[in-house]
C-alpha cells in the first residue's frame, strides 16, 4: 500500500492523518515516525492475511454462491415482449395505472437479476 520511502518523508502529524485517515492504531502513544510507520506499512498483508485466514470479511461457501447462481437460472431471460417494456421503462415510459405496478415490479425483477449477475460475476474472482 505505502512504501517505506514514501513514509519516512512524511512528518509525525502527517503520519498521524494518515493513521486516522484508514483507521490503523499507531504502535504506542504514536510519539515517534516509527509508532506510525510500522503499522501502515503492515496493514495490508494483515488484512489480507485475515481475509485468508476466514476472519472479518470473506468469501461464502460454495453452497451459498451455487444458491444465488440458482435464483439467476429460475429468474429466466425476459420474453421479447417484456424486452420491449424494459426498454420502454428505462427510457421513462411509464404504463397507466394499475399497469404501472406490474411495470414496476418486471423492473424490479430485472435489476435484481442483473445485480445478483455482478455479485456472482464478482464472487467467482
Amino acid at each position: 500500500m505505502f512504501t517505506r520511502s514514501e513514509l519516512e518523508i512524511k512528518t509525525i502529524g502527517e503520519l498521524r492523518n494518515l493513521c486516522r485517515r484508514y483507521g490503523i492504531k499507531p504502535i504506542g502513544r504514536g510519539i515517534t515516525k516509527a509508532d506510525c510507520v510500522t503499522p501502515l506499512l503492515a496493514f495490508g498483508k494483515i488484512a489480507i492475511r485475515q481475509m485468508t485466514e476466514g476472519r472479518g470479511l470473506r468469501k461464502p461457501r460454495l453452497e451459498l454462491v451455487e444458491a444465488i447462481n440458482e435464483a439467476i437460472e429460475q429468474m429466466g431471460e425476459p420474453t421479447p415482449e417484456q424486452s420491449a417494456v424494459l426498454k420502454a421503462t428505462l427510457e421513462g415510459r411509464r404504463m397507466s395505472y394499475p399497469s404501472r405496478y406490474e411495470q414496476e415490479k418486471l423492473y424490479a425483477l430485472y435489476r435484481t437479476k442483473g445485480l445478483l449477475e455482478q455479485v456472482s460475476s464478482l464472487l467467482s474472482l
